[in-house]
């Protein structure tokens, strides 16, 4: 029966019941709902406008509904349409008139607001744990691989010669970021809705700030309109998860390159790896690929709200009914790809000779080189070209830099001397750096660290 029914000379038809339903997707805030009725019957009660005997049965009966659904005691109905008017029905089935006093003071506007407030509050707080677990792990890594010797890339090209601790910390920068971002986000969601009626407030002499203080939010949104109207924090959350998926995607770029035979500098556990039907040789980096991919899924649940959202006229319009399945999408997106990511590069296998050899041979102490001749009193932009032609002639030859003779060395500039084989070795040039955030072993030492009291 349509708790709504009085205006209506006909019956909708299933086609439309079907088409109006949210039911299908919004039965999972029906703890939220439950705990957001039991706050409001006893604020209804608080204030007079119900009795204490009838808050006292409403709420007693709300926990025996949430028991009973947690149970899979009860099936929802698509003629309800939604889960709050689904709760209502079966609580006005189960105690009579005094189940239709629940809703006095309120709306399914200011209710679905608040519910998705206290779920999204929810969610925030599971994302934090899995970030903080994939930061932990992070940390232990680059703990592992502090004198782990690798090739600094960019524009994929070798560039300067890095430790594994220092690309991992690069990462544990990008996550903490993201972290920070949901927090932030958090203190715009955690205000309270409910009290602001349909758009214009009520005649009831209600207590928001009763409620904000029973429900655990920080304050009480100012103006009924916006509260009804408002999916910002939303958008915001949807924004955070889109910023979050692009980190783990392009880490799981590098996994994917880092894992090939052309690369071989990690090896995949074959736990969170696949195999081919045909070709029997293949291990494939399939998890990474799917986190890589399902990035894009979460864009796209972004700007399904953003579009959504776009051409509302106030207050509350049945599109934001659309609101709930991309943050629910995306939501458990994001959840899955970071606990299965953390478990994949917790088990992966570092393969720091490969690494080390691809630093050796890639001319990323070219720059250290030119360094040099810049501390024998050398114009850097010279020198600069004096290494240049020398990583030339290095390569035609086959060698290393560190590779080359005295003579060979000499045949570019005069003021080179035996000590320019410290200066270029590859550990030498890491050690060297001096800079705040640079990668020399001490200042990783110090940056994991400073990681200490995170």
């Amino acid at each position: 029966m349509k708790l709504w029914k009085g205006r209506f000379s006909k019956e909708a038809t299933s086609s439309s019941d079907l088409f109006n339903a949210s039911i299908p997707f919004d039965q999972r805030m029906y703890e939220e709902d439950i705990t957001g009725s039991i706050a409001h019957a006893g604020m209804l009660a608080k204030q007079g406008i119900i009795t204490e005997d009838e808050a006292e049965l409403i709420i007693k009966t709300l926990g025996e509904i949430l028991e009973d659904i947690k149970a899979g005691k009860i099936e929802f109905t698509i003629e309800a349409e939604d889960i709050h008017m689904n709760i209502e029905s079966i609580l006005t089935e189960r105690i009579g008139q005094t189940g239709k006093k629940l809703h006095t003071a309120r709306s399914r506007n200011d209710q679905v607001a608040l519910d998705f407030r206290l779920c999204l509050r929810k969610e925030t707080g599971e994302v934090d744990e899995k970030l903080a677990e994939l930061l932990k792990t992070l940390k232990e890594l680059a703990e592992q691989h502090q004198e782990t010797v690798m090739p600094g890339y960019t524009h994929l090209q070798r560039a300067q010669p890095v430790t594994l601790a220092y690309h991992l910390l690069a990462y544990y920068q990008m996550f903490s970021r993201d972290r920070e971002r949901f927090a932030d986000g958090l203190k715009r969601t955690n205000r309270l809705p409910l009290g602001s009626g349909a758009l214009a407030g009520t005649t009831y002499n209600t207590d928001r700030e009763y409620l904000a203080e029973k429900l655990g939010f920080d304050s009480v949104l100012p103006n009924g309109m916006d509260a009804v109207a408002d999916r910002d924090f939303a958008i915001e959350f949807l924004s955070s998860c889109s910023i979050c998926m692009m980190h783990l995607s392009r880490f799981c770029e590098e996994l994917i390159l880092w894992s090939s035979v052309e690369f071989g500098f990690v090896e995949i556990d074959d736990s969170y790896a696949t195999g081919s039907s045909i070709m029997p040789q293949k291990k494939n980096p399939d998890m990474a690929e799917l986190i890589r991919g399902k990035s894009g899924r979460v864009y796209g649940d972004l700007m399904a709200l953003l579009t959504v959202c776009k051409g509302l006229p106030m207050a509350y319009n049945k599109d934001l009914q659309e609101d709930k399945e991309p943050i629910f999408d995306a939501v458990d997106t994001l959840k899955n790809s970071l606990g299965i990511f953390t478990e994949m590069i917790s088990t992966m296998t570092v393969k720091g000779e490969n690494m080390a050899k691809a630093a050796k041979y890639g001319y990323m102490n070219a720059t250290d080189a030119a360094d040099y001749l810049v501390g024998k009193g050398i114009p850097f932009r010279d020198c600069h070209e004096i290494i240049g032609k020398m990583v030339l002639y290095a390569i035609g030859e086959g060698k290393a830099l560190e590779e080359l003779t005295m003579d060979e060395f000499k045949s570019f500039s005069d003021a080179f001397d035996e000590d320019i084989y410290d200066a270029i070795s590859i550990v030498n040039c890491i050690k060297a750096k001096k800079s705040e955030g640079s990668t020399s072993f001490e200042s990783v030492k110090k940056q994991i660290a400073d990681l200490a009291g995170e």
